[in-house]
């Protein structure tokens, strides 16, 4: 293997609802429209060397999902990014290619941030729930999984959560919104910052929580979008770029520690 790619792709719209399974093969056959040089696994049943990290559920729109592609020969990764977008459907989009250089691209996905649009919740009651579910030092919640129901703790891992102004008719059309929801209508956002951890706390886990602690239920389906997700930035409280060291390395900087990067950039 000559090279590794490391791949930032969008998962938009209607695709939001397609299973990782049905990803992963959408992936595969457009490696090979596009003519890439994948590297393969050796045995009997060889597999191409392309691996998944931190995948979003099915059903949630993200602008932050993460590949990584082995390659027999050095690649231009601006030329993949375009190749590789051309060969996808509409809605599972290319927007970053770059060359693996130090680390583990798993390692480097610390936190998630989501965006939750909740179409027709009360804006007061959601602040409130907010504020009830920042103030608990424990929130348990429920989910059912493979091997059963399980039971964890929702709070601890959840480093931001707020509410932004709320909107007014519309939908997140192009990240997953609901169509036809009705003008003049409110929709509370509430904006996520959620440490990954195991189990993993999802937005839906989130919700749970308020519930639990507030009472708190939107009368609709809420849309979730996952818009970043990396090392967790100390200075802004988000997720830095998980790619930026491969980046910086590339241009000339020598590799630190996972998002810092010191020489001449």
């Amino acid at each position: 293997m000559a090279q590794r790619l490391r791949v930032r792709y969008a998962k938009r719209g209607r695709l939001r609802f397609t299973s990782h399974r049905d990803i992963s093969r959408a992936v595969e056959r457009a490696v090979r429209r596009a003519g890439i040089p994948v590297a393969f696994s050796a045995g009997f049943t060889p597999h191409p060397k392309i691996s998944y990290a931190g995948a979003a559920p099915t059903g949630v729109a993200s602008e932050a999902e993460y590949l990584e592609i082995g390659v027999t020969a050095p690649c231009e990764p601006e030329r993949i990014r375009a190749d590789l977008d051309a060969s996808l459907p509409p809605g599972l989009d290319i927007l970053d290619v770059v060359a693996a250089h130090a680390g583990s691209l798993a390692d480097r996905l610390e936190a998630s941030a989501w965006e939750m649009r909740l179409p027709g919740a009360d804006p007061g009651l959601a602040t409130a729930a907010v504020e009830k579910f920042l103030a608990a030092g424990h929130v348990e919640v429920e989910r059912l999984t493979k091997k059963g129901i399980r039971r964890f703790d929702a709070r601890g891992p959840v480093l931001v959560l707020r509410t932004a102004d709320p909107v007014m008719g519309g939908s997140s059309e192009g990240t997953g919104g609901t169509a036809g929801q009705a003008a003049g209508h409110s929709c509370v956002i509430l904006h996520m910052v959620v440490r990954h951890a195991n189990p993993a706390v999802r937005p839906d886990d989130v919700l749970t929580a308020l519930r639990r602690v507030a009472d708190f239920a939107p009368p609709a389906p809420p849309e979730v979008t996952r818009l970043a997700q990396g090392p967790l930035d100390e200075r802004t409280g988000e997720p830095a770029d998980p790619l930026g060291l491969d980046r910086d390395v590339s241009r000339g900087g020598e590799a630190g520690p996972v998002g810092h990067v010191v020489g001449d950039l």
